[in-house]
């Protein structure tokens, strides 16, 4: 195993951290006011955890493919992503079992300041869900996912 999966650098802009939290309706003011995040400690504003789960997720589709199915992220944050910098994830497969279809990847997001994002995904393909529901008319039944696990580790 080992196949380690490409890198996707994402700058970290103040628009994406704004736009997360908006969508993720998240209005705490340390997400898009500067100012007042700056009265409680920070820099500048900072990524939202509901934004980085939402790009770990992307990370994983990017290589999975748009038919996977995230069925379970859990993630946990290091150090901040603040605007101007650029975090980059990158996975490794650690573990595939091609009869089962289940791959179970380490996953590590960083920035200039450390790791930001650590944690587990699992995703399942549509097209080995597809084949479980064709087995499932047969009396057979088929589980296919697919397990991502991020952690604190950096991928080399």
């Amino acid at each position: 195993m080992g196949t380690r999966l490409p890198s996707l650098e994402i700058p970290i802009t103040r628009t994406l951290i704004v736009a997360g939290a908006i969508a993720s309706r998240d209005y705490q003011d340390v997400h898009h006011d500067a100012e007042l995040a700056r009265r409680k400690g920070s820099p500048d504003i900072f990524m939202n955890i509901l934004t980085t789960n939402g790009l770990v997720g992307r990370y994983i589709t990017d290589h999975f493919g748009p038919t996977a199915v995230l069925r379970k992220v859990a993630i946990r944050l290091g150090a901040p992503n603040y605007p101007g910098d650029t975090m980059v994830l990158t996975g490794r497969i650690e573990e595939l079992d091609e009869e089962t279809g289940t791959a179970t990847v380490r996953v590590v997001g960083a920035n200039a300041l450390g790791n930001h994002v650590t944690g587990t995904v699992t995703v399942t393909l549509a097209e080995a869900e597809a084949e479980a529901e064709a087995d499932a008319e047969t009396e057979t039944e088929t589980t296919v996912t697919v397990t991502v696990t991020v952690t604190d580790e950096e991928v080399s």
